[in-house]
């Protein structure tokens, strides 16, 4: 950042000792701008003078923002050709120009090359938008040069950024040199006239990163832009101009985009409560956003199984396979020099779906024709290598050389179809479906031997429970002091607890003095995986302790989920561990001690609701929210919380929330987008809905279970389970209702005073911002905070998912998804579900330990016949 004195008494007495400091409304030809003087935007907004940035002597004229403490440059006039004194000017020329003059008047440092006629008075103004104009006649209307025109690093909202056909005038945003020049840098943002209008990061005129096209909704190479709570976003291409222009919903909202000087491309906003710039987006974002990573005909995919990210396109082979061996994929793609490929010989299409098209420069687009007409165009020419619609609904763009820079998006992008010959075509589509005949035939031969193996099951069912029946019974009624010797069963856990420096290990025994022998008196609450404990060190020191129960079927691998997670994580809204025990069977977590005990014992209940006002509820809203932002994208491990509930939020002696329990947790890599598993763990009521029926989870499933938990902490009531008298399934619902017909207010807990119902109105907006039903659309944790830090008005929420007379009720989630695991439901579905899970998620190893024969048997009979069918139908 750059830093001045914004003081203009600061300036006197520091710089100009002997000068006359002045705030100007205008420059006029009777009154220039010395250096020390400040020309103001009406409304105070941003202010036009003389600065040295950071440890810099020279001067040079630029444009700041006004009234924050922090000064952050947005425009410099002689950001090349500084003055090294104060004895600086900027006057209104005898032509009517603006000069920028030093000691010698007979050579400016800067001019703006405008002249108009001697009749004509032209003035200076420093509009609020950041704009300094030149204007003749005082008019407005009469501009004659503004310094949008002619950005440096920076883009304001309102500026339109592109170029003029007619008149060439060419805006291109140019990073410093360092913090300390302002001068012209290596990396510039600009719009490339070429083909299909696309806006380039480059490092001199070398790409470094690409927008994408405009896709009506956005770039094609930003998904982020498809959800917009700061501004609205206008793009024109027409045989005049192309400029793209971001509005802002609230003006008061301070935000800006940068060049950097370290070839980066971010947004940022100030937060006037923590009094810094904080950016909610920077580019290139990851490595499949590097210009070219892939080579030409290559496609980069960032959750490639392999660890590779680079692909080849249908039709083409590594042009060094070495190199690609090697993880480099800049040199790209060839055609396959096996395959005959003849225009017209039976070539075709192979589909890309949710791509970042390639490169558009040397493209050619068609608004008049639908995409089938552009396919058939397409392929009666020769050069045609590949198409797709040139926005999300409508017209035609098409390749005729290499495809270059193209890459993938979980849920994001356009269709793209790639021209391949005859043989490449028919190999997809033999992949992509099987002979009909054949399919029934296995079907039926793969259910009867199902059949025959589900009768041998029941069999040995029958004959090993009847055997065994009396044992489990003696083994489940009596607890013996056999726990407190070591054995086998906890060697892992052991392992992983003790190499891990950062926990303490407790001895069993002082667990049990401390819990008074895990007495009932002592009992907090109980989990799916287990109790927790009230203890206390004989030096009076209180703690929590949560217990694996013995007969848990899953809780192994939470427990060395928890231990290796938690104890790397340092947030003062996350619970603290203290250490672990890990002895015989016995597994344990210990934790600080919150008297306050969860979240849920509060905002549920009529009576200690009451203790919770406004300013503690909306607190406890933002330190959730600072937690999950530091879980997403703060902490050393990017971690996924997947549970997150009122329930698992505890509180402590001060009603400070702090989030725990992260045995279902889970480590997202840097790269990852979107997981897809086959096994679905968490709470029903905050579960998103695309992991509870399709198994996606992202840091978007976290943000619904945000929203959930908001919307309860303002109304006081829980959304499963929750029935009103017009019959809604839940609480979003009827909250939804509301809010459409503006009376959100009437579901707000009575015991929040009336005069904050603005206040917690906004809260509820986010909280169904948050529960939209496409993860797209919902905001990421670093967007949450902005909202609740700043009052910039909201986008209008879409419905919410899980709604009354959506297809996807809470009654078809449970009858559906039947092989969730749900902690508060206890929908645990027995053990031999149990182990069919522990298999799909790759952790049979890990956890066969804890089933019986008839178990294993039925496991393997289960997948014997899953995995026939499965592989028979696909």
């Amino acid at each position: 950042m750059h830093f001045y004195q914004h003081s203009c008494l600061t300036v006197l007495l520091i710089i100009l000792p002997f000068t006359s400091c002045l705030f100007l409304n205008t420059i006029t030809p009777n009154q220039p701008l010395k250096d020390g003087d400040v020309l103001i935007s009406t409304r105070k907004k941003f202010a036009l003078g003389f600065f040295s940035p950071g440890n810099s002597h020279n001067r040079y004229v630029g444009i700041w923002y006004h009234q924050i403490p922090e000064q952050t440059v947005v425009w410099v006039a002689n950001r090349d050709n500084p003055l090294n004194d104060t004895s600086g000017a900027l006057a209104i020329d005898n032509h009517g120009g603006l000069l920028l003059f030093g000691k010698n008047r007979s050579f400016p440092f800067w001019s703006t090359n405008v002249s108009i006629p001697a009749a004509n008075i032209s003035m200076v103004k420093l509009l609020d938008v950041g704009n300094l104009v030149l204007l003749g006649n005082n008019t407005e209307e009469s501009l004659l040069w503004q310094s949008f025109d002619h950005p440096t690093d920076t883009i304001l909202p309102s500026m339109k950024f592109g170029w003029k056909r007619v008149t060439g005038l060419d805006n291109i945003a140019t990073s410093w040199k360092s913090m300390d020049d302002p001068g012209t840098g290596n990396y510039s943002y600009w719009f490339k006239r070429n083909g299909n209008p696309q806006l380039f990061l480059s490092e001199g005129r070398a790409p470094r990163w690409r927008t994408g096209s405009w896709i009506g909704i956005g770039w094609s190479g930003i998904p982020q832009m498809s959800v917009r709570f700061i501004f609205n976003v206008t793009f024109m291409s027409n045989q005049d101009e192309v400029w793209v222009m971001y509005c802002l919903y609230n003006e008061s909202t301070l935000t800006r985009l940068v060049v950097d000087e370290s070839g980066t491309v971010y947004r940022s906003t100030w937060l006037e409560e923590r009094k810094r710039w904080v950016r909610f987006y920077s580019a290139p974002p990851e490595k499949c956003d590097a210009y070219e990573f892939c080579g030409p005909n290559g496609v980069c995919n960032p959750v490639n199984n392999d660890g590779f990210e680079c692909t080849c396109l249908p039709g083409f082979d590594p042009r060094s396979p070495k190199d690609w061996y090697l993880r480099d994929g800049s040199g790209g793609c060839v055609r396959k020099q096996e395959l005959n490929r003849t225009c017209g010989n039976k070539e075709g299409f192979v589909k890309l779906a949710r791509v970042k098209v390639p490169d558009t420069s040397k493209a050619h687009v068609n608004m008049n024709i639908s995409l089938k007409s552009c396919g058939e165009e397409c392929l009666r020419n020769c050069t045609c290598t590949a198409y797709s619609s040139a926005t999300v609904s409508e017209g035609c763009i098409t390749w005729h050389d290499d495809l270059v820079d193209a890459r993938t998006y979980s849920n994001w992008g356009q269709d793209l179809y790639v021209r391949v010959d005859s043989i490449t075509l028919a190999q997809y589509l033999k992949n992509s479906k099987n002979s009909s005949i054949n399919k029934i035939g296995k079907v039926g031969i793969a259910l009867s031997s199902f059949a025959i193996l589900i009768l041998f099951l029941f069999f040995i069912y029958w004959w090993r429970k009847t055997k065994t029946k009396a044992k489990e019974q003696r083994s489940e009624n009596v607890y013996t002091t056999s726990i407190y010797f070591n054995d086998n069963s906890g060697e892992n856990e052991y392992e992983e607890c003790t190499n891990n420096s950062e926990l303490t290990l407790f001895d069993l025994n002082t667990i049990a003095a401390a819990t008074n022998n895990f007495s009932i008196d002592n009992k907090l609450g109980e989990g799916g995986f287990g109790s927790v404990y009230r203890g206390v060190f004989s030096d009076g020191k209180e703690i929590a302790v949560k217990r694996l129960s013995k007969n848990s079927g899953q809780g192994n691998k939470e427990f060395k989920n928890e231990v290796l997670l938690i104890s790397k994580l340092q947030h003062k809204n996350l619970v603290r561990v203290l250490g672990c025990c890990i002895q015989g069977v016995e597994k344990m977590l210990i934790y600080e001690y919150l008297p306050n005990k969860s979240l849920d014992v509060f905002i549920f209940d009529k009576e200690k609701r009451g203790l919770l006002d406004w300013r503690k509820r909306f607190d406890i809203i933002c330190g959730i929210a600072r937690a999950m932002l530091y879980l997403h994208h703060d902490s050393r491990l990017r971690i996924i919380h997947r549970d997150l509930k009122t329930a698992n939020v505890l509180l402590d002696a001060n009603l400070n929330p702090k989030i725990s329990d992260f045995g279902m947790a889970r480590i997202f890599g840097e790269d990852e987008i979107e997981v897809n598993t086959h096994r679905v763990v968490g709470t029903y009521g905050y579960m998103s809905p695309e992991y509870a029926m399709k198994g996606r989870y992202s840091i978007k499933s976290d943000v619904y279970s945000f929203g959930v938990m908001v919307l309860e902490i303002i109304t006081g009531k829980k959304n499963s389970g929750y029935c009103h008298e017009n019959l809604h399934s839940n609480l979003m619902a009827h909250v939804w209702d509301l809010w459409k017909e503006g009376r959100a207010l009437e579901i707000i807990d009575s015991s929040i005073d009336e005069r904050f119902g603005s206040a917690a109105l906004r809260c509820i907006t986010i909280g169904l911002l948050c529960v939209q039903e496409h993860a797209i659309n919902r905001p990421n944790m670093s967007e949450i905070v902005l909202m609740l830090s700043n009052e910039a008005t909201l986008p209008n929420p879409k419905q919410p998912a899980f709604v009354s007379g959506d297809p996807l009720t809470s009654e078809r989630l449970n009858s559906v998804n039947h092989v969730t695991c749900t902690e508060e439901n206890k929908f645990r579905g027995g053990k031999i579900r149990d182990a069919w899970r522990m298999c799909i998620d790759d952790e049979w190893s890990q956890g066969a330990e804890r089933y019986r024969f008839e178990d294993v048997v039925s496991f393997y009979v289960f997948f014997y016949g899953f995995t026939c069918i499965f592989r028979i139908i696909m």
